[in-house]
């Protein structure tokens, strides 16, 4: 029996300023607010000057709710981040097997899961490098097929105080990669990141994956279709 449990993130990636209206939005439907991170863009819809691509600032909100609203709530976003339009963003959901702290937002702990086709066909992959290390990272899943990626700054306003992600603290030092991407390109992406930013030394960082089950403003990432893969040499 596989298992999923009531609770749900979602990851909305949209430009500067428009995070507030995607937090509202999920509140509408039912949410209890969102996490917002600065950001930036570096994706196959990028601005240049001279001939010199310019970083796009974005904002990244992650929004955890209970699954029963998953089509309220990304509704909401879809119209609130204009993310049926080209270049303006994308969002996702992904499934959260545990979570404590937040007992009101289930009465149970998991629940059967109704069918694996569920998943969208994209994963997730989180890498986490020492500050300055994240350009190597996006240089590399582009090389190895990705369109590139959104890169989060943990900052710190104190001494006290500091950004996290998913609960787990994140030093001022380091820089958070998200790259969305084709389940049937993640190994090859995987191994370039792996390679190009020497995760196999100590304290160079990690990487790893998540399964995305629904995702909008990525037309172009979709899977390579099998009667189009290149066929092995014989």
């Amino acid at each position: 029996m596989s298992l999923i449990s009531c609770h749900k993130l979602l990851i909305s990636v949209v430009q500067k300023g428009k995070a507030k209206k995607v937090v509202e939005a999920t509140r509408r439907a039912g949410a209890e607010g969102g996490t917002i991170f600065l950001g930036k863009g570096t994706g196959i819809y990028e601005k240049k000057f001279f001939g010199i691509p310019v970083n796009q600032d974005k904002e990244i909100v992650l929004t955890l709710f209970n699954r029963k609203i998953i089509e309220p709530i990304f509704e909401e976003v879809v119209a609130a981040g204009k993310l049926l339009e080209t270049g303006q963003g994308i969002a996702f959901v992904i499934d959260v097997p545990y979570l404590i702290g937040i007992v009101h937002y289930c009465e149970l702990d998991s629940l059967e899961r109704e069918a694996m086709n569920q998943q969208s066909g994209y994963e997730l992959v989180i890498t986490v490098v020492n500050k300055g290390n994240a350009e190597t990272v996006v240089a590399a899943s582009k090389r190895a097929g990705a369109e590139g990626g959104t890169i989060l700054f943990g900052r710190g306003t104190g001494i006290h105080e500091q950004a996290k992600l998913f609960s787990i603290p994140i030093e001022p030092e380091k820089e958070v990669v998200l790259t969305l991407i084709a389940r049937d390109k993640t190994q090859a992406v995987l191994q370039a990141i792996r390679e190009d930013s020497c995760l196999d030394q100590p304290g160079k960082g990690i990487a790893f994956v998540l399964p995305v089950e629904r995702t909008t403003g990525s037309k172009r990432l979709e899977p390579t279709p099998p009667e189009e893969q290149p066929r092995p040499p014989e």
